[in-house]
């Protein structure tokens, strides 16, 4: 038998707190009046969280109503946005993308540092790994690094050149990129930072299992952030992060259940499940790239997804099929494999040469190239859907952001008939500053949870 509790005046106090401040994080300053009618509390308890809340340094006067006459009833109470910052950084193996924003979410300053790889160091990247290519930095490494306030997804201005001679000077510059952003925004301190990174991280250790496919200097700019005393340090899958940016603000904002699948360099899959993301017992969950299919040379193994699902659906597959079809496709260069897969790279960068393909052809109307890729998408997304019924699939990714709807649509339609389970296909809408965007709101939660207690 279970015995109801009634909540004790204190608890009554914190539910109502964060009630309270959920409401000014999401709705902006309001006045009292408002924070009743949204509440439904008495005009005596929104007056006494109000003034609790103002004494913990977290709410303060923020100007008056314009719809109200001046005097008590028109004042505005808003969040103390500079009460603590936090900031998202974005690793790849072609360099680093950071975001240093305040209590709200509100982008303060950017910074880029690029990593130069030579061509001989490249890797076959991770399965559900965007970046072109991965594997040791070395000294042969170069970087020039920019940093500047603006919003998320640029670079924000330019900063000064540096050239990087290996992976400690590389991650020394990306350290010092991440104060003096935080500096310039006026950031005294980092409360916590939200880092996304291609791999598999621990959910129990929240460490990077480094396959020997990563840069080495990965986990060591990693294990330089945890060094600095002050700041919480959250490590989390790269894809999972764009997962969270289109359950929150994009595509799938309407959803508690949906998987993401990130399609660029390499494949990945996010997945959430009433409203959580998933992980699964070692990370791993939404490793699709190692996913059987029909159609591959083999099947894939436990250390490389070779005859997987990234077989049909990476870049290089896209490419290569888009060749068979007799559409043009040109060549990456470096700022080309970044733009658009990449959050710190200027929007006038040339995007990646799959992401231009299939754009192009969504333009011109290559029915038989985009009817074949879509269908190379639905096979891997059917397994998601018959295992887990997310009853909505988001394309992401400089696949999914180039293909769009039409893209999308066509997968949907191929899905209805490899699927007895009834799925929305919806092209993604976070754009290519989803995993920044997915590691600030991770960043600004854990914030908020420390600060405004509670879940």
């Amino acid at each position: 038998m279970t015995t109801a509790r009634t909540a004790t005046p204190s608890t009554a106090r914190a539910i109502n707190d964060r009630l309270a401040l959920d409401l000014l994080l999401e709705r902006g300053p309001l006045t009292a009046s408002d924070l009743r009618a949204l509440t439904g509390l008495s005009r005596p308890t929104v007056a006494d969280l109000l003034e609790r809340l103002q004494r913990s340094g977290l709410v303060a006067h923020a100007g008056e109503s314009a719809a109200l006459r001046r005097g008590p009833n028109a004042r505005l109470y808003g969040l103390v946005a500079d009460r603590a910052h936090l900031a998202g950084i974005d690793i790849r193996a072609s360099g680093v993308s950071l975001v240093v924003a305040d209590l709200t979410g509100r982008t303060l300053g950017t910074a880029t540092i690029a990593a130069s790889l030579p061509a001989a160091s490249a890797a076959p990247a991770v399965d559900g790994e965007e970046p072109s290519g991965s594997g040791d930095a070395g000294a042969t490494e170069s970087a020039g690094c920019s940093c500047g306030s603006g919003g998320a997804g640029g670079s924000g201005g330019g900063g000064a050149s540096v050239v990087m001679t290996d992976g400690d000077l590389l991650v020394e510059r990306t350290v010092e990129a991440l104060l003096a952003t935080a500096a310039e925004a006026g950031a005294g301190e980092l409360h916590t930072v939200a880092v996304g990174a291609p791999g598999l991280v621990d959910p129990a250790t929240g460490t990077l299992n480094n396959s020997g496919k990563l840069p080495e200097w990965h986990t060591k700019l990693l294990a330089a952030l945890r060094s600095r005393p002050g700041t919480e340090v959250i490590l989390e899958n790269e894809v999972n992060l764009a997962g969270i940016a289109e359950h929150r603000i994009g595509a799938a904002k309407d959803r508690r259940d949906f998987a993401l699948i990130w399609l660029g360099h390499g494949v990945g899959a996010s997945v959430i499940l009433d409203g959580r993301l998933r992980r699964g017992a070692s990370g791993g969950t939404g490793e699709i790239g190692f996913l059987p299919v029909p159609g591959t040379i083999g099947l894939p193994d436990s250390k490389k997804c070779d005859g997987g699902f990234h077989s049909t659906v990476s870049s290089a597959a896209i490419c290569e099929l888009a060749g068979r079809h007799g559409l043009k496709v040109e060549p990456d260069t470096e700022e080309g494999t970044r733009a658009g897969a990449e959050p710190g790279v200027e929007a006038g960068d040339r995007e990646p040469a799959a992401g231009a393909v299939v754009r192009r052809a969504v333009e011109s109307g290559a029915d038989d190239f985009l009817d074949e890729l879509a269908l190379r998408i639905a096979v891997g997304a059917s397994a998601i859907c018959v295992v887990l019924d997310p009853g909505c699939v988001v394309l992401g990714g400089e696949i999914g952001q180039a293909g769009g709807p039409e893209l999308a649509s066509r997968v949907e339609r191929h899905l209805s008939r490899l699927s007895p389970l009834a799925t929305e296909v919806r092209a993604g809408t976070a754009g290519g500053g989803a995993v920044l965007a997915g590691a600030v709101l991770t960043a600004g939660d854990a914030v908020r949870r420390e600060l405004f207690g509670g879940d």
